[in-house]
């Protein structure tokens, strides 16, 4: 029947269900106005943690890409917008879960989103996927949503849970929030400079996953990182280059904190060091090794 892909409309979604197609359904709780690849259907669907009457498309699906979830970085951390990251996440992975349970013919790879912030807050360590969970709030979530994403592993159906590290395009993500100070010449790093952000460019992203899918050996967690992750200082120095401003302006960390409060210390202020060791293991080769030349490829005219 070809592949469903649960919030398909977005910054990765969509570029996904392109690669993908054309016989792709992206499950969406909006189907009148979707932003959509397109060749691609749409089905309305309520991830309130059961299989509702969208569940048939699943009977037969070649893949499930299971994106759905509430933005990390799109409020405030309050407790309800905290609620909301972590019920979105888990609810539409149940429901998923329950569709992949009640079909005669289940899907034979389920591939589910989940983050290295599972690893929570790290120093200078390198970090693969046998690393222990963190203690955070966002390692917390994380450890949620793969707890219910591999509910669906069975001798019929193979589970990736892959953990996205910072996904650069130009068009999309957390770079285009980024760069505005640089434009004014008042980029830099942030806070210390000396936390790791694991990146990597969207199309080995959406390359990765089309690996994981049609990859029998990978099951499990799959960070999706570039192999060679940098401190924050190196890449506002490398992101200032790419477009020709300055990066020596940096952000103070107690301004981040009182702005954006516990978010900033979880999604800026501190970081890992992980590295795509499976992903090299199983024989996926990067496009984008170098943030260097990553920023040349998003920014060339």
């Amino acid at each position: 029947m070809g592949l469903v892909i649960a919030g398909g409309t977005g910054f990765l979604g969509r570029p996904l269900a392109t690669a993908l197609g054309p016989d792709v359904v992206i499950l969406t709780r909006q189907p009148a106005r979707p932003a959509r690849a397109p060749q691609t259907r749409v089905r309305e669907w309520t991830p309130d943690g059961t299989a509702g009457p969208w569940a048939s498309i699943i009977d037969g699906a070649d893949a499930v890409v299971n994106l759905a979830g509430e933005s990390i970085a799109g409020a405030r951390w309050t407790d309800a917008q905290k609620r909301r990251i972590l019920d979105s996440r888990v609810l539409a992975t149940r429901s998923l879960v329950a569709a992949i349970a009640q079909a005669g013919s289940p899907p034979p790879v389920f591939v589910s989103g989940s983050a290295v912030g599972y690893y929570g807050p790290l120093g200078d360590e390198i970090v693969t996927e046998e690393r222990a969970a963190g203690a955070d709030f966002l390692a917390g979530v994380c450890v949620q949503w793969e707890a219910e994403a591999m509910r669906a592993a069975s001798p019929r159906t193979r589970v990736v849970c892959i953990r996205t590290g910072l996904v650069l395009e130009r068009d999309g993500g957390a770079l285009p929030k980024m760069l505005p100070p640089f434009w004014l010449g008042a980029g830099g790093r942030v806070g210390s400079g000396r936390q790791y952000w694991p990146w990597i460019h969207r199309q080995d992203w959406i390359d990765l996953v089309r690996f994981a899918i049609r990859t029998a050996r990978v099951a499990g967690p799959l960070n999706a990182t570039a192999p060679h992750p940098v401190t924050n200082a190196e890449f506002a120095r490398a992101l200032g280059r790419s477009i020709g401003r300055p990066s020596f302006m940096p952000t103070p960390g107690f301004a981040l904190k009182l702005l954006l409060g516990e978010m900033a210390e979880a999604l800026l202020l501190s970081g890992q060091r992980a590295v795509p060791a499976k992903a090299e293991r199983l024989g996926y080769e990067f496009a984008f090794t170098d943030l260097a030349a990553a920023f040349r490829a998003i920014f060339r005219p």
